[in-house]
């Protein structure tokens, strides 16, 4: 466990915390530092499981999960946490699951270039993500009009801007408390 704050064990936690603790295990039963954080707060741990689950792992996503867990990916580029991008890139890799593929999309995106990786609605969905992320009082109404006009739905325009939104908010949290990977198991489909 690896912090700027404190994170109660799972030996130290009271019963409310196991049930919270409990509600946040990974599918290889543990608890990742970035739901741990939360632990004097059990209440935020809560919400911030319900909040992740329902943006990136939710059944109704109709955006493929590779370019979910991608933009999850460019968003913590942008940010610069590398915490967050060390978990869903090395999602994102493994769904797409072409090794030419991803080390050129990784590429693309760590040099702030996605246009070199992608085209039509991806490409448009990765500046959307970009200005969201970084001038989010310039977004306007044509932004969304662009990702329409590249054939996607309000539902999938929907779930890429709770993504991004998601991302900006835990790489903020991961950052501004020093949260580390120390201890965790590095990506959810590992």
């Amino acid at each position: 466990m690896s912090a700027w704050i404190d994170m109660i064990s799972d030996e130290d936690a009271d019963d409310e915390l196991l049930e919270t603790l409990q509600l946040a295990r990974t599918p290889h039963g543990t608890v990742d530092n970035v739901m741990r954080v939360h632990s004097l707060r059990p209440s935020t741990m809560r919400g911030h499981v319900t909040l992740y689950r329902a943006a990136l792992h939710d059944e109704s996503n109709t955006l493929p999960t590779w370019l979910q867990e991608t933009l999850s990916s460019y968003v913590s580029i942008l940010n610069d946490c590398p915490y967050s991008l060390a978990n869903h890139w090395a999602n994102a890799r493994h769904l797409i699951a072409d090794d030419e593929r991803a080390n050129a999309i990784e590429k693309a995106l760590q040099a702030d270039q996605p246009e070199a990786a992608f085209e039509g609605a991806q490409l448009c969905l990765m500046q959307y993500a970009r200005k969201l992320t970084l001038s989010p009082g310039e977004m306007v109404q044509e932004d969304v009009q662009q990702l329409q006009n590249y054939g996607l739905t309000d539902g999938e325009i929907l779930e890429a801007n709770q993504i991004i939104g998601y991302f900006n908010y835990v790489n903020r949290l991961l950052n501004g408390l020093g949260v580390s990977t120390d201890g965790d198991i590095v990506g959810y489909y590992s």
